[in-house]
Parts: structure tokens; sequence; C-alpha cells
């Protein structure tokens, strides 16, 4: 059984990547179930998008993540990141995108927020840590849209051959044919270019 978790805030395309993943697993031939806990999404609200896999060939009987069970975060947000740290596996890997969206409620406050120190937090809590610049894989695309997308890339690439995270189960060619079943046609090609970007980022890093 795999275990994934993406966190973001309304609007960062959490439910869509789920999707994407789900018809990854499905086109492998696996049950997976999907799920999400909204917390008014449309106002920037946090989303947390639920992904259960049977790469055994066993049966999902739910579909959401336990505490301390997730083999994969992907958290779009920094501050999302931490909020979903509880649910990451002792032996799992987060995926954490840098670019800070702030809270209302942060707003409202008036206090700085800074990044950094989460960052720095969440790399020395998690067993297996990237910090993803995807403000530049982003920028090199030409487009927000794409940050779900590539944050599944990096997630499936460093999976890759491990024994941790996705462990292999699912490859980049995998990702980019789910994808083409899961976004408008018009949109593929840039999803497909965010992949290819990804994946060049981790191999220069």
């Amino acid at each position: 059984m795999l275990n994934i978790l993406i966190a973001g805030v309304g609007g960062q395309g959490s439910v869509l990547a789920a999707k994407i993943l789900a018809q990854a697993a499905l086109e492998r031939g696996w049950q997976v179930r999907t799920a999400e806990t909204i917390g008014m999404a449309q106002r920037g609200g946090n989303v947390t998008s639920h992904v259960r896999m049977g790469n055994a060939g066993e049966c999902v009987h739910a579909p959401l993540v336990a505490k301390g069970t997730a083999d994969v975060i992907i958290a779009l947000e920094p501050g999302e990141g931490l909020r979903a740290l509880p649910y990451l596996a002792k032996d799992g890997l987060m995926v954490c995108a840098t670019t800070s969206i702030p809270s209302v409620m942060t707003d409202l406050s008036g206090e700085a927020y800074c990044t950094e120190p989460i960052i720095a937090y969440l790399a020395s809590a998690a067993a297996h840590f990237c910090a993803v610049d995807d403000a530049a894989i982003c920028d090199r695309v030409g487009s927000r849209k794409v940050l779900n997308v590539a944050m599944l890339a990096v997630a499936v690439q460093l999976s890759a051959g491990a024994d941790y995270g996705l462990r292999g189960a699912i490859d980049i060619d995998e990702l980019k044919e789910a994808l083409k079943n899961c976004v408008k046609e018009r949109f593929i090609a840039l999803n497909c270019e965010s992949v290819d970007i990804a994946v060049e980022t981790l191999q220069k890093a």
C-alpha cells in the first residue's frame, strides 16, 4: 500500500494532482481511492488531498491517510507542509515548494511570514526531504498553474529506484500519460514541459 498526501491552499491544484496520481495507479490496474479535506479553499484555506494505492494488489478500503503513515507528502506551500508533517511516516519523503502564500490570518496579524525556519525544521524532521525552487521551474514554463504537476514530477523522480517514497511505483512516462487523461488538451504540452524541467532541475542539483 502506498499512501500519499498533497497539501496546499485553494487554487494550487492539489485535487487535480491527486486525480493524476490516481489515474496513473488505475492504468497499472491497481485499486486506488482518493479524498479531500478542504477548509475554505476559495478563500485561501488549506486543501489536503489523500491518495491510497494498492500497489501490491491489495484492496483499498478507506480513502484517508492516517497520521504517521504517509509514504510521500507533497507540500505545495511550506506552511501547509508543516501542517501535514504529523502524517509523514518515519521513513517517508516530503517534497516541499519554497514559495510562501500567507494565510488570511497571517495578513491580518501583520506579522512577517518567514518560510526559512519552517523549511529548515521540515528538513530536520523528515527522513527524506527535498525543498523545491518552484518559482524557478514555473518561471521557465511561464505559468504558476503547473506547480502541482511539477511537484508530482519531483516526487516521482526522487522515488525512482529508491526504497522510500513512491518506491519506483510510477515513472515519469506514466505520470505524463496520466496527466494527458486528466487535464484539458490545450494544457497538456505546458504540463509535460513542467515535468521535463522539474526532472532536469533535479538532475542538475
